[in-house]
C-alpha cells in the first residue's frame, strides 16, 4: 500500500459508481506518525491531512506549513472546550462538532475573531456510549441549532461501529445530510473507504494504508 495506491483506488471507485473523482478528497491521517513518514507523503504531493489531537498537530504542522505550501489541516478527533480557540487557529476544517457547548464556544470565538474553519457535525450513527457524536434522532435539532448560531456547517461525519456493516451507517449519515441540505460527508477509513465513496463520501480518512501501521512514538 501507499499514497498512490490509495489515490488510484479512490479514483477507480468514484468512476465505478458514476462520480467525478474530484468530488472525493483524500485525508491522509497523520496522527501518531513519525515526522519522517509525514514528510515523505508531503513530498509525494499530498496536501490534505488529518490529526486527532490539537496539541500533537500544534507541535508538528506549523513547521511543515512553512516548507510545504497549500497544506489543508483537518481535526478528526474529539475536541475539548478549552482547546477550541487553538483548534480554530490551527485547523482549516473541524470534523467533530458534537455537542452544544462546543458549538456555542466556536460561535463565540467566530464572532470575536471574524473567522472560522469549515465545520462538520459528528453523528454517532451506532449510538455507541463510548463514542463521541450527536445521536441520529437528535441530529436534525443540533444541525438547526448550529445553523442558528451562523456556524459554517459543511456536512456530517461518522465512525461506524467496527463490528457492523459500515454501509448501513454511511447510508444513514447520507440521509440525515440530505434532509438537512448538507452536501459534505466525511466517512470511510482504511478498511471501508470504497463503501463510503459508493454512499456519497466527499472526504475519506485514510491513515495506516498510506503511512503504514502506527508506531505510537511521535518524533
Amino acid at each position: 500500500m501507499g499514497l498512490s495506491d490509495i489515490q488510484n483506488r479512490v479514483e477507480k471507485e468514484a468512476l465505478r459508481v458514476g462520480r467525478d473523482p474530484e468530488t472525493v478528497q483524500l485525508i491522509a491521517v497523520s496522527k501518531v506518525q513519525p515526522n519522517a513518514r509525514v514528510e515523505m507523503v508531503l513530498q509525494q504531493g499530498q496536501r490534505v491531512f488529518g490529526e486527532n489531537r490539537v496539541q500533537e498537530a500544534a507541535g508538528k504542522w506549523p513547521a511543515f506549513k512553512e516548507v510545504y505550501a497549500g497544506v489543508e489541516l483537518h481535526l478528526i478527533g474529539p475536541m475539548q472546550s478549552n482547546k477550541v480557540r487553538q483548534a480554530m487557529e490551527l485547523f482549516d476544517v473541524i470534523h467533530t462538532v458534537d455537542r452544544p457547548k462546543i458549538a456555542q464556544t466556536i460561535a463565540r470565538i467566530k464572532d470575536e475573531t471574524g473567522s472560522c474553519p469549515r465545520l462538520y457535525i459528528q453523528v454517532n450513527t451506532g449510538a455507541e456510549p463510548q463514542k463521541a457524536g450527536v445521536l441520529p434522532d437528535e441530529a436534525d435539532a443540533f444541525i438547526k441549532m448550529c445553523t442558528e448560531l451562523s456556524l459554517p456547517i459543511e456536512g456530517l461525519m461518522c465512525i461506524p461501529p467496527s463490528d457492523q456493516d459500515a454501509s448501513t451507517h454511511f447510508a444513514l449519515l447520507a440521509d440525515i445530510a440530505k434532509r438537512n441540505g448538507l452536501e459534505g460527508l466525511s466517512m470511510g477509513m482504511s478498511g471501508d473507504f470504497e463503501q463510503a465513496i459508493a454512499h456519497g463520501a466527499t472526504y475519506v480518512r485514510v491513515g495506516s494504508a498510506i503511512f503504514g501501521e502506527r508506531t505510537y512514538e511521535v518524533t
